[in-house]
């Protein structure tokens, strides 16, 4: 096992980014190798060691032999982890954007809070937020209608609007609360909220499960023959309690299903 440690000298008031300093694309450096390395900082490049000291201890035969850790105040650390496909990133803080975007294997653990597009077009791996994330996380990116389609986030704290937006597959399970229209166009996939929901998700969804086990503030009018069921078995899960099951978004001619706590929905009965 190869341990690369990062340990933050100065932040930047422009975001670094680090998407190039991935397991796939380190695993053979050493510290000298880092000494040389400079980082895209806007449209220019500056050296990483003005901002950060590098430990290396240990060897690695594969990409899948690094942990990477990065210490310090990375909120302006944007594309953390971006496109890594194995091996291990712990960032010892909140981060910027993209954190964890287009991965495809891998494990990512944010101890702290993560900016928009948090996980956004994700293949596989396992991203987790400590803290909250903001809009648009495991959704997809600009002008692009397929979203996160494998893998699964974490998000230990809220979640930001159009959570999951374009889902197309993966697993996304919320432990707080999150803001309106999660789901947004979903066509597969599993998105899992432990709080409470501001209002309308599953808009334009066409398939796949959304479950809601805090009070919903407003439900879309797209989603119709409400059900009671009792602990549900959803995508091979079991799940324990009472629902309100419905189906939609019928403006979209949509499949997909959507589950309400019973209890704490009561005034959708």
């Amino acid at each position: 096992m190869k341990i690369i440690t990062f340990n933050q000298k100065k932040t930047s008031t422009i975001g670094l980014e680090f998407d190039e300093l991935i397991p796939d694309e380190i695993f053979q450096w050493e510290e000298k190798d880092f000494q040389k390395y400079e980082i895209p900082i806007g449209n220019s490049r500056f050296p990483l060691k003005d901002y950060f000291d590098v430990d290396v201890v240990g060897s690695a035969e594969s990409p899948s032999d690094v942990k990477i850790i990065l210490n310090g105040d990375l909120t302006r650390i944007k594309y953390i982890g971006t496109k890594m496909s194995t091996g291990e990133i712990v960032a010892n803080s909140s981060v910027d954007l993209h954190c964890g975007s287009e991965m495809s294997g891998g494990e990512i653990t944010v101890n702290g809070n993560a900016e928009s597009y948090a996980g956004r077009e994700m293949t596989g791996g396992i991203l987790t937020i400590k803290g909250n994330t903001r809009e648009f996380c495991g959704a997809s990116y600009i002008g692009d209608w397929r979203g996160m389609s494998g893998g699964t986030i974490m998000i230990h704290g809220s979640a930001g609007k159009q959570l999951g937006e374009c889902l197309t597959g993966g697993e996304i399970y919320v432990k707080g609360n999150c803001d309106i229209l999660a789901g947004i166009h979903m066509t597969k996939g599993f998105i899992q909220i432990d709080g409470d929901v501001t209002r309308w998700p599953g808009g334009q969804m066409q398939g796949g499960n959304i479950i809601i086990n805090g009070k919903l503030s407003r439900l879309l009018e797209g989603f119709v023959d409400p059900e009671i069921i009792t602990n549900p078995e959803i995508e091979g899960k079991q799940i324990t309690g009472k629902y309100i099951k419905y189906v939609g978004d019928i403006a979209r001619n949509g499949k997909g299903n959507l589950y309400l706590d019973a209890d704490k929905n009561r005034n959708f009965l």
